[in-house]
């Protein structure tokens, strides 16, 4: 009912820059929480940076060792969140999920969470 597509992703040096976006459709009624988690080989999914809407104000948190580099931001006329990366690192290198928990059309009283196919990012030293 809900479909997240990732894109963005490819190799980088580091220093260098990427910026992912995820399009949220389907049957929405309204996004709650949206974000990006990532899975580096061997290591379990860890939150990147989300951002929680609050009708007039958004939230955004960031996982620490993001904090200062990645930017988070969101598109709410076209359902899309970005995430803008900055001074990457090799160890940034991970497969970005995006994330988001969604109140559907037709199930108002309820959030159900989806998740998109990920991204693969690759920052080589």
């Amino acid at each position: 009912q809900v479909q997240l597509v990732e894109s963005g992703g490819g190799l980088v040096q580091a220093g260098g820059s990427l910026r992912l976006s995820c399009a949220a459709s389907g049957s929405i009624f309204k996004i709650t929480t949206i974000g990006w988690y990532r899975q580096a080989p061997g290591k379990q999914r860890e939150l990147v940076a989300a951002i929680r809407l609050g009708g007039s104000t958004n939230y955004a948190n960031y996982a620490d060792p993001v904090q200062g580099r990645f930017t988070i931001s969101i598109d709410n006329a076209k359902n899309t969140v970005y995430l803008q990366m900055n001074s990457l690192k090799p160890e940034d290198t991970a497969v970005y999920y995006c994330n988001a928990d969604v109140v559907l059309v037709t199930s108002p009283r309820h959030n159900y969470s989806y998740w998109g196919q990920g991204t693969q990012v690759t920052v080589s030293s």
